[in-house]
């Protein structure tokens, strides 16, 4: 009968000690991944702290474009709107898992959801209609891509690994396409203000 008491007693303990280590930690997804990634260089499993930093921001970054996309697919009211966000789903959800599968070959740890930032940028688009929410979330997207242009660009320029070069370079000129149309669509819905 002790025996049972002290083992109750031991998974108790174990369940509350993983539970509060488990509170303790960050819910952003991209904190989480990047502490992880830390912890493997500093253990000596991955090697290019810039590899795993720009791969862990295309990763949320992404992540951001495919659900503005599927938000501006569904709410936006201008067609060429909710074009461009259904092309940024097919792209980014591409993307997405291109980078997942080369994070898996190179033991880096990706976000699940988009970070704190990318979250709030979500939501406030989520809370807007009309027009108003066509502007705002095409204006985004050229802010975005210009970011990751430069973004992809720096990686092309300073990752060591070939792969993940390979996969910045060759996804450069969608990411510059993107915001082409972007822009276009910015100033089209400009023009008919």
């Amino acid at each position: 009968m002790k025996k049972i008491v002290y083992v109750g007693a031991l998974v108790g303990t174990l369940c509350w000690a993983t539970a509060c280590e488990n509170n303790s930690r960050s819910d952003d997804s991209v904190e989480n991944a990047e502490e992880m990634n830390e912890q493997a260089m500093d253990m000596g499993e991955s090697e290019d702290e810039d590899m795993a930093e720009f791969m862990v921001e295309a990763a949320n970054g992404g992540l951001m474009e495919v659900e503005l996309g599927r938000i501006a697919a569904e709410k936006a009211t201008n067609p060429q709107v909710k074009e461009f966000g259904q092309m940024m789903v097919d792209n980014h959800s591409k993307a997405n898992d291109k980078l997942k599968t080369l994070a898996s070959q190179k033991g880096i740890t990706l976000p699940t959801s988009v970070g704190e930032e990318h979250q709030k940028e979500i939501n406030r688009l989520t809370e807007l209609s009309g027009e108003e929410f066509d502007r705002e979330y095409v204006k985004l997207m050229v802010k975005d891509h210009k970011a990751d242009i430069d973004e992809f660009q720096e990686a092309t320029d300073e990752v060591e690994d070939p792969d993940v070069k390979a996969f910045a370079s060759q996804t450069l000129p969608t990411l510059q396409r993107h915001l082409q149309r972007a822009e276009q669509i910015e100033d089209s819905i400009e023009n008919q203000s």
